[in-house]
């Protein structure tokens, strides 16, 4: 493709280069020649983006003029994203059952379906159109799941949920297991209680490796639309996630989590229990959420305050010892 055709379907602005130029691929900005796109969206990259063989470089609006080509993007990340879609075609997935999936007879699997081997897809279970059921990918009674459906290799979904349109699990996804509720009898042992909700997943979620969301004991665990979640993310009994919210790696939420829209956790954020995090929050790698978190507020720690308040903490750490010492000196 021509630079001219890929910059107006990245909506970007040519410098310093060639409309005519041909590109036949993407690569990262290291390893970049000529022919190919690369992208910076980190200002660690910027010197590299100097020497960069690339044919051109997306970049943002501000970003300093180089002797390499540009692509002036408002939004380099989402430019970059879309110019790798250009040039790398995913596996297709023809229609078709395989000969040892097993689907029920009351099923109902919806046009152009692709079952891979030992599928299977229980009593009363509804798929729509254009599904793509990969190896080993298991779906209970009674589970309702809209059009469009990804689910790679080992992924499984419970009895009775419910998915949107767009869904995309990736392997080993569990959704609707039983949500962690046991009480206690009177000789001290644990009494399981009997997990009777269902989770429902909205339309255009992802749900990465090894995620598991657990169905609710009364009610339902909701997942918003549009919300993603990340490799190893644990979603407890009747949590609530709302519209476009970003859950990162290994991420854990106790149970009836209310998560607002637009949020971000990233990796190993805990939240205890029955705890509301406002729209647009943010809370750094690793804090410990005990409380509940206003809107718009970004936080960090164990347990977790304000973000600028635990900079100056962690500044203070250093300092510590000079300060005992200090005082001991005074005593």
């Amino acid at each position: 493709m021509k630079l001219s055709q890929i910059s107006a379907i990245l909506g970007t602005r040519i410098e310093n280069a060639s409309p005519d130029t041909e590109i036949t691929g993407v690569e990262g900005i290291e390893k970049a020649g000529p022919g190919q796109i690369t992208f910076v969206a980190n200002v660690k990259y910027n010197n590299a983006a100097k020497t960069s063989k690339a044919s051109a470089v997306i970049v943002s609006e501000d970003f300093p003029a180089i002797s390499t080509g540009m692509l002036r993007s408002k939004n380099p990340y989402l430019a970059w994203a879309k110019a790798v879609e250009l040039f790398y075609q995913p596996p297709r997935y023809a229609p078709g059952v395989h000969p040892t999936a097993v689907v029920h007879p009351t099923a109902k699997v919806g046009k152009n379906a692709h079952l891979g081997p030992y599928v299977v897809v229980d009593e009363g279970a509804e798929i729509g159109d254009n599904a793509v059921l990969l190896a080993h990918v298991v779906i209970y009674r009674g589970v309702k799941i809209g059009d469009n459906f990804f689910a790679h290799a080992h992924a499984l979904v419970r009895e009775f949920c419910q998915l949107g349109d767009n869904v995309l699990l990736q392997n080993g996804v569990v959704v609707g297991s039983d949500g962690f509720g046991f009480a206690k009898d009177d000789a001290g042992h644990w009494h399981k209680i009997v997990q009777s909700g269902n989770v429902v997943v909205e339309s255009d979620v992802e749900l990465q490796a090894n995620t598991c969301i657990d169905r609710a004991s009364i009610g339902e665990t909701r997942i918003g639309r549009g919300a993603k979640l990340d490799n190893l993310v644990h979603v407890g009994h009747s949590c609530t996630i709302g519209h476009d919210t970003l859950l990162c790696a290994q991420v854990g939420l106790a149970g009836t989590t209310d998560v607002g829209n637009d949020v971000i956790l990233a990796g190993q954020v805990g939240v205890s229990g029955h705890v509301k995090i406002g729209d647009g929050a943010i809370a750094i790698a690793q804090s410990g959420i005990p409380h509940d978190v206003a809107p718009g507020a970004m936080v960090s720690g164990a347990p977790a305050i304000d973000h600028k308040l635990w900079l100056r903490c962690c500044a203070a750490y250093t300092k510590l010892p000079e300060m005992v010492k200090a005082l001991r000196s005074r005593q």
